[in-house]
């Protein structure tokens, strides 16, 4: 790839992280940086011998975006994944999302304690619901639980990257009250 094709890049990626851009820019520079990437070998900007792996969402908050960014844009997504709801018809395929199948009382934080960590927190999770034991009295979380706190690592991990030549962009934690679900 030329260097004219980084200075595009550069110059969209400026221009749609710009915060007095408005919106039907940012959104033609958008619709622009994805035409210019999905050409580009690798996608990405990346060499297309390279072994890195790209989140779906990797470029949304942008290139260079710090972690806090990010942890907004997961805040996003997480919202409208509990509100989203696919109502279909007779003989139409239903989608079906922890998240939104989640008992109301059920809280979501999404923090970000160290510049390249993400941990996401859920509480007020109901005992039944969330919560079982084993014949040797061990609380273990429930396969719905379990399911909800990999639709989170699912969502957190759109924005990311690894790779063997550059590590993650961001670690992240999954935590269901003061247990552990998924590191």
């Amino acid at each position: 790839m030329g260097t004219d094709h980084f200075v595009r890049i550069t110059r969209l990626r400026a221009l749609i992280d710009h915060e007095n851009t408005g919106a039907g820019e940012r959104a033609t520079a958008q619709r622009m940086l994805d035409r210019i990437l999905r050409k580009s070998p690798g996608h990405n900007g990346s060499p297309a011998s390279s072994d890195r792996v790209y989140g779906a969402k990797h470029d949304r908050p942008g290139r260079h975006a710090s972690t806090a960014s990010i942890v907004e844009s997961v805040r996003d997504d997480i919202a409208f994944a509990r509100n989203f709801a696919v109502v279909g018809g007779p003989g139409e395929l239903t989608v079906h999302s922890p998240l939104a199948a989640a008992p109301a009382e059920l809280t979501v934080a999404v923090s970000t304690p160290f510049a390249d960590q993400i941990v996401v927190t859920i509480d007020g999770i109901p005992p039944a619901w969330g919560w079982e034991s084993d014949e040797f009295d061990r609380t273990a979380a429930t396969a719905d639980l379990r399911r909800l706190a990999d639709e989170l690592a699912e969502i957190i991990d759109s924005y990311n990257h690894d790779g063997a030549d550059v590590g993650p962009r961001f670690f992240r934690t999954i935590r269901a009250q003061e247990t552990t679900l998924i590191r």
